[in-house]
């Protein structure tokens, strides 16, 4: 059985989220003195553990937490940083894949690829909008332009023609119908 690159990444991933759990672990045994602190043990512990703790616990210290709790924020990042980064690397992976693909059926596969991708932009930005609108940031706020300038071109007529419903808006669930009917209608023409 052969490991691919992939699993090997997550086997890393997966050995450093290990080692800063015992760097945790270890950190929180000699700080509450389940051993004792002056004993050969916690001075190792302490050699291995600081060097890494060290940093983080000047980073806390810095935005007024607690520089004690560094092992735990250090298991925290890991953990939640290796499930994003394994997540990205396999979301790249998987579309590297389908753009060789598409690029190797010629033309009309990479049309199609623009439009399944321009698709996914149209949705993204319909999402980015609306949860701005929970938030009230609002079209004026430099990181939401984009979203407002790619989805005018639907929401607005639509809102001119769908009236609300009490306070809420429904024109970006219709828009966001409408851009999946659209894009699976283009991609079966393609």
């Amino acid at each position: 059985m052969s490991l691919s690159a992939f699993d090997m990444f997550r086997y890393a991933v997966f050995a450093v989220s290990l080692f800063s759990a015992s760097v945790a672990l270890g950190s929180w045994v000699v700080r509450t003195r389940r051993i004792n602190p002056f004993s050969r043990t916690a001075q190792t512990i302490r050699k291995l553990t600081d060097p890494v703790l060290a940093p983080l616990e000047g980073w806390l210290l810095r935005r007024g937490n607690n520089p004690q709790h560094a092992g735990w924020w250090l298991l925290g990042i890991t953990v939640v940083g290796g499930i994003v980064l394994i997540t990205v690397v396999q979301w790249l992976v998987t579309e590297v894949g389908v753009m060789a693909q598409s690029s190797a059926s010629g033309p009309r596969g990479i049309l199609r690829l623009v439009v399944s991708y321009a698709g996914r932009l149209l949705l993204v930005a319909i999402i980015a909008r609306v949860i701005g609108s929970w938030f009230g940031v609002g079209r004026f706020n430099r990181w939401m332009k984009p979203a407002y300038v790619l989805t005018d071109w639907i929401v607005l007529p639509l809102r001119r023609v769908i009236p609300p419903i009490g306070m809420i808006d429904i024109t970006p669930i219709v828009a966001w119908f409408l851009i999946m009917v659209l894009r699976g209608w283009l991609l079966a023409l393609l």
